[in-house]
């Protein structure tokens, strides 16, 4: 049985947004957790990046802002990321553009007097990151006492990103009779402590295994030295079919390095990170999505809040030091039921890095060597023990697509 908007409870206002916005059916997490949190339940969803989290949780505060007073903070959405704070903002505008319900962003990296302003007017919903929240409160900007709702979207990368002191001093400052919905896409240990101290009797709501990337990414892992990934990265860029692709860096300095190199191989290339101006920032992410540029060179950081559906690849061009990082990473593409491919560029030093992963996803993935990159040690496969790597040279064979598998 096909599920719909409207027998979730959406209000005929909310409905006609959806509809104007294309939206048909609802997705696993929007049918579970929409019901739960129309009926005023605290709710944590766990799924996926590019599953619906957003319309999750906006939807059923859209419609319970229709009641009551406007023009007071009645709802609170805190993010780790300014870019996902402006993507929850247009968001909230597109889905409450005939609910009558007003927004605004705060965050950090630009001035504090229009944010100033727009709280000082009065808002229904502000959509904040911690530290930039924080700044407010300090002003006395901020007036939580008809504070309705709390959304802890991303919880785990706002950890990450070492936020937990800044999400309890807000806590602490929220009245306690309040609804609250808590979105990640894993729940580690400390997620967990933190929804205990945030949630009270709530639903959860689990789609899929935590742990397991979005359906529909083919991964493709190849084995490469170090210094030659970057000429490797430009020739598969040539060699692969078009479509965007976003490829993720460690370090803010690796990807304005790649960038650059990139570049100079004739792509079309921005860069993606923390030392960017808001402006700038804001420039690399349009020129993405409208395919003026085909490569979008990133952090981990900087990406949270990337929106753009039709990522055809996303690149790990250097494996990530935390497992979990990786899920998030390949989320970015195969989106809405979409196909897409997750290739990592692994150097001999990130084999055991990438074995974590695989413990991770509960699963083991072949390793590839592209003729002319045969790296200098052969790479662990699966099967082997996990101590060192045997220092043997490449066994290769033909494979379609220019890659060989060992």
């Amino acid at each position: 049985m096909t599920v719909s908007f409207p027998s979730l409870g959406l209000a005929p206002e909310l409905l006609r947004a959806l509809d104007e916005q294309g939206y048909q059916a609802p997705t696993p997490i929007q049918r579970e957790a929409i019901p739960l949190a129309l009926q005023g339940r605290d709710v944590v969803g766990c799924a996926q990046t590019g599953t619906g989290k957003t319309a999750a949780f906006l939807l059923p505060i859209l419609q319970r802002l229709q009641r009551g007073r406007h023009g007071v903070l009645r709802a609170l959405v805190l993010v780790p990321t300014r870019e996902l704070a402006e993507q929850v903002l247009n968001s909230a505008r597109a889905y409450g553009r005939h609910a009558g319900a007003s927004s605004a962003a705060v965050y950090g990296g630009v001035g504090m007097e229009p944010q100033t302003r727009a709280l000082k007017r009065g808002v229904d919903i502000v959509i904040a990151t911690p530290g930039r929240l924080l700044d407010h409160m300090g002003r006395g900007h901020v007036d939580f006492s008809r504070l309705e709702v709390l959304v802890l979207d991303e919880a785990d990368r706002m950890l990450d990103m070492g936020f937990a002191p800044d999400v309890h001093r807000i806590l602490d400052a929220l009245p306690n009779q309040r609804q609250t919905l808590f979105f990640s896409a894993t729940i580690s240990t400390d997620v967990d402590r933190l929804a205990r101290r945030a949630l009270n009797d709530h639903a959860a709501v689990d789609i899929g295994r935590r742990a397991e990337a979005a359906e529909g990414v083919e991964h493709v892992l190849v084995a490469v030295d170090l210094t030659a990934k970057r000429t490797l990265l430009a020739k598969l860029l040539q060699e692969l079919p078009e479509g965007r692709t976003l490829v993720f860096t460690r370090t803010k300095f690796g990807a304005e390095k790649l960038a650059r190199h990139l570049r100079g191989e004739g792509h079309g290339v921005e860069a993606l990170h923390g030392d960017k101006t808001q402006g700038a920032r804001n420039q690399a992410l349009d020129r993405f999505k409208e395919g003026r540029a085909r490569v979008l060179v990133a952090t981990d950081v900087a990406s949270r809040g990337i929106d753009v559906d039709d990522i055809a690849m996303v690149v790990n061009y250097d494996v990530p030091n935390d497992p979990e990082v990786y899920i998030h990473r390949v989320g970015r593409t195969a989106r809405a039921g979409a196909a897409g491919v997750a290739l990592t560029l692994m150097s001999p030093h990130e084999w055991l890095l990438m074995r974590d992963v695989e413990k991770l996803m509960g699963r083991t993935l072949a390793r590839e060597i592209v003729p002319g990159f045969e790296p200098t040690v052969a790479p662990i496969q699966p099967e082997d023990r996990l101590e060192l790597p045997r220092p043997q040279g490449p066994s290769v064979r033909p494979r379609r697509g220019g890659a060989r598998r060992r």
